[in-house]
């Protein structure tokens, strides 16, 4: 099975629509997420790569953003296939974060992220909308 680089769209919640001259969806998102010192910010993000097949599914991934914006302590629901689980815990821990703030201090902070998987040739990239 020929693996194929599929665009992976995120939504916290916190994102607006996506500027039609964003050039790569990873760009897009970055420059169209909400920027509160409430939330953590990515700063960098990686893009699975999934096979086809995967097309069209959600995978909901729990982790921690820790003060020094990483990625930590990844949770991903078990009926989830493992290669697809695999892909997706493997670029998130690659992710880097503005960390959440508080008081004007970095905090650790839980989030809850639905990434849904869609191929780049057969549909239009959309990020949800607040």
């Amino acid at each position: 099975m020929k693996a194929i680089s599929k665009l992976v769209l995120f939504s916290l919640g916190i994102f607006s629509a996506v500027a039609a001259s964003a050039s790569v969806p990873e760009a897009a998102y970055l420059a169209n997420c909400r920027k509160d010192p409430g939330v953590p910010v990515p700063i960098s993000v990686v893009t699975p790569t999934v096979g086809r097949e995967f097309s069209g599914l959600s995978v909901e991934v729990e982790f921690t953003v820790d003060q020094k914006g990483k990625p930590a302590d990844l949770v991903i629901a078990p009926t989830v296939d493992d290669e697809l689980a695999e892909a997706v815990s493997t670029a998130v821990k690659k992710w880097k974060f503005k960390p959440a703030e508080r008081n004007g201090q970095p905090v650790a902070t839980r989030v809850v992220l639905p990434v849904k998987v869609v191929d780049p040739i057969s549909e239009r990239a959309t990020f949800a909308s607040n």
